[in-house]
């Protein structure tokens, strides 16, 4: 076997999901197909409120990639680069819903390359989710609205739970 056949390509694909939405389904299952492995890097962020705590933000996001043998999951604190560097990922993959989301994270990417050498990918959303953000989710969700065709039908389940329905 070549040194080249011995190289595993991997990825991660950050995010907070909370809670993780079929758009970030989609993007994870594509880069899923273009990667041996791909970590989804829950962020740890003690400044923000969130509806649900890491642990639960994991335990959802085994739940609904148990489909996918070479996917991972894992959390971070701190600079995603550090994330990388310290886990030998040399890729991250973002998704872009509009061309707003591309100005900011073409900078991020920008930055990432410099910093540590670590590329960015970016792939568009699936049209049907490109409007989709787990904030909205949450807005609609509490005041009562049907957010059952942007959630896996176990993290809707979920969702409904903590908002008491």
């Amino acid at each position: 076997m070549s040194a080249e056949a011995s190289i595993v390509r991997r990825a991660v694909c950050p995010g907070s999901f909370d809670p993780v939405t079929n758009g970030h389904l989609d993007i994870i299952g594509r880069a899923a197909s273009l990667y041996d492995e791909v970590v989804v890097a829950v962020l740890i962020n003690k400044s923000k409120s969130s509806l649900f705590t890491v642990d639960e933000r994991i335990e959802m996001l085994g739940e609904v990639l148990a489909v996918y043998p070479n996917v991972r999951i894992d959390s971070f604190y701190g600079l995603l680069v550090d994330y990388c560097r310290t886990n030998d990922i040399p890729v991250i993959v973002k998704g872009l819903r509009a061309i707003s989301d591309f100005e900011y994270e073409l900078q991020m990417a920008q930055m990432n390359r410099g910093l540590a050498g670590v590329d960015t990918l970016f792939m568009p959303t699936n049209p049907e989710y490109s409007f989709l953000a787990s904030s909205l989710v949450k807005e609609i969700a509490t005041y009562g609205g049907d957010v059952s065709t942007l959630l896996p039908p176990t993290i809707l389940e979920r969702l409904h739970e903590r908002l008491g329905r």
